[in-house]
């Protein structure tokens, strides 16, 4: 499963790297039309920081998949990192997480709220399905402002 996500977001950053020489060699060519321009996935970073707890998102989206990595640091929690794979549709990205902790793979749902330059995150009652923590139902997810990433540069 991790390998598939691995290879999922691989090929997402090689299609991007591919699109972008492909648009700079179309803006050279003046006789290339128009419409068979498509335009490169952009890569959008978010960092949370609370006293002694960070946490960093990554994210990039090319058409309705969105796939990222996303690490968490909490203090006095055990530190996770992964990455997710979903679907932006409108301002929430509901995604899986498959994620490493204490050398166990774990597959969790995530759900985001993107306002303005924050992605929050949502909670929600959570079921094993599968062995994935699942969200019981996504039209009660709770976004509070626990958890708020705010964008910041890629490095």
């Amino acid at each position: 499963m991790k390998k598939l996500f691995i290879s999922i977001f691989s090929l997402a950053v090689l299609f991007t790297a591919c699109q972008s020489n492909n648009s700079e060699n179309t803006a050279t060519d003046t006789n290339a039309p128009d419409t068979n321009i498509v335009p490169a996935s952009e890569q959008h970073c978010y960092k949370y920081i609370k006293d002694k707890d960070t946490a960093t998102l990554t994210m990039m989206s090319s058409g309705p998949i969105t796939t990222g990595e996303l690490k968490y640091n909490l203090y006095e929690k055990d530190k996770n990192s992964g990455i997710f794979e979903g679907e932006l549709r409108g301002d929430t990205l509901i995604a899986e997480y498959t994620f490493n902790s204490e050398g166990k793979e774990s597959v969790r749902e995530v759900a985001f709220l993107k306002k303005g330059n924050q992605l929050i995150e949502g909670f929600g009652d959570v079921e094993d399905k599968n062995g994935k923590m699942m969200f019981k139902d996504k039209s009660k997810l709770s976004f509070g402002n626990s958890i708020v990433f705010n964008k910041v540069d890629c490095y």
